[in-house]
């Protein structure tokens, strides 16, 4: 299934070793120019067919510091799948199983992580073919990042009909989540069966897209990898107020005059006032990042841990997890972290709202090759299952851990539940008469 035919017009995608796949295609304007700085703008419909054969640019983004060169040479430093960055970003990837557009196949909506300043869908560790294996149509994005797409400014709410600013990132999610939901049975996938998940940053991102009324009914299960959660601080959820504040301190900063020059600045000058800006909020004992998810209102009605509380999030089946050497541990241990008790209060909250079931995982696999452990985004490598693109001394032990997450992640986003009937692998979903917590690990069962 080569050339399929989509509401803005032909796609043409690839053949990969019995799927398709299709590369860089647009969901959404360039947020160029008047663009900048405003809500996603729907793309035109196009006459010819489009060549859907190359991954194209990632969002704009800074360099990635020194101090975390490990996650350089873990995952950015094969330079095939380092595209160059542009604010001509917004583009997804879809690698499709299906033969014909009437297979109505499941769909994994991936969000990618990096701390909302960097990241894209195209990242070497992502890749669909093992999904498509298991008759599940994958899909990655990428959305705006940093200053570009999480600055709020008073200038910015007022042209806004809604009165906001400051969550383009978000928005370009919903726009490219609404392009799929609209699009996908061309290329053999269910609208009805779409799993949105992430890690990180993008697990984040799953959470606030799970607790805002502008996705509908459109998500039918969600996976949070290492962030996400009940009470997890990874989650800032500045109010509007303050991020409009912290915006009026970047344009003092930058000694800018106007929205017209905000606009007209050059990209590698934003960039480097945003880096520059950063540098002097952490010298004033600023913690944590500058431009993430606010709650405006209007996206998100209130606070994360509030519409938990409330229940005002999806009433979907949900997976959970986080790694053993995750952000937040400390000497006391992975099982005592933030982030892992985030995981089982969300759990715990939607039981006593008598929710679906909540699926929890804990990834424990020490990657081999080095000290680093079950380190912050290492499962990556095994729920992909791509291992064979990473420079690690892999053993077979770890080719069959990552067979077994695949199959349970695929398991999941087919029908909520983990297990299926020919493969049970006894992940029972967590409560509170049995607080269960599916272990990854290669003497895990």
């Amino acid at each position: 299934m080569e050339i399929i035919h989509t509401k803005y017009g032909k796609i043409s995608g690839v053949e990969e070793n019995g799927f398709t796949v299709y590369k860089g295609i647009p969901y959404a304007k360039p947020s160029i120019g008047e663009l900048r700085f405003c809500a996603p703008v729907e793309v035109e419909p196009w006459n010819d067919i489009y060549q859907a054969d190359s991954f194209k640019s990632k969002c704009i983004q800074s360099e990635l510091p020194p101090e975390i060169q490990f996650y350089i040479k873990e995952f950015y430093s094969n330079p095939e799948f380092m595209p160059e960055g542009s604010e001509d970003g917004l583009y997804l990837n879809i690698w499709t199983p299906a033969k014909n557009p009437s297979e109505k196949l499941p769909v994994a909506f991936w969000i990618h992580g990096g701390g909302f300043l960097g990241g894209f869908g195209s990242e070497m560790e992502f890749d669909g073919e093992a999904f498509c294996k298991q008759d599940v149509i994958l899909v990655t994005i990428n959305y705006r990042l940093g200053l570009f797409g999480f600055l709020a400014h008073e200038w910015l709410s007022e042209e806004n009909e809604k009165g906001v600013s400051g969550i383009y990132g978000i928005l370009d999610q919903m726009m490219a989540l609404k392009w799929v939901y609209e699009n996908i049975e061309a290329f053999g996938g269910d609208p009805e069966n779409i799993t949105i998940f992430g890690q990180s940053a993008g697990a984040i991102s799953v959470q606030t897209l799970i607790s805002s009324h502008l996705t509908g009914n459109i998500i039918k299960k969600a996976i949070m990898q290492s962030g996400g959660g009940y009470k997890n601080p990874l989650i800032q959820g500045k109010s509007l107020q303050d991020a409009k504040q912290l915006g009026a301190d970047f344009i003092n900063f930058g000694k800018i005059n106007s929205l017209q020059e905000l606009r007209e600045k050059p990209v590698e000058e934003l960039l480097f006032l945003a880096g520059e800006f950063s540098k002097q909020k952490r010298l004033a004992g600023e913690v944590g990042l500058l431009f993430t998810p606010i709650v405006d209102g209007y996206v998100l009605a209130e606070g994360y841990d509030q519409l938990v509380e409330k229940g005002e999030i999806k009433d979907i089946p949900y997976m959970l997890g986080c790694c053993k050497e995750d952000v937040t541990v400390t000497s006391e241990g992975g099982e005592n972290s933030p982030i892992y008790l985030g995981c089982l209060g969300f759990s715990q909250k939607l039981e006593e709202l008598e929710r679906k079931p909540t699926y929890l995982y804990y990834f424990k696999r020490d990657l081999p090759g080095d000290e680093s452990g079950a380190f912050h985004s290492g499962e990556l490598w095994y729920m992909f299952g791509t291992l064979k693109r990473n420079w690690r001394p892999n053993s077979a032990a770890d080719y069959e851990l990552s067979d077994r997450m695949v199959t349970a992640w695929t398991n999941f986003i087919k029908n909520g539940d983990p297990n299926n009937t020919n493969q049970n692998i006894g992940w029972i979903p967590y409560s509170s008469n049995n607080p269960y917590v599916k272990e990854f690990d290669v003497t895990s069962d």
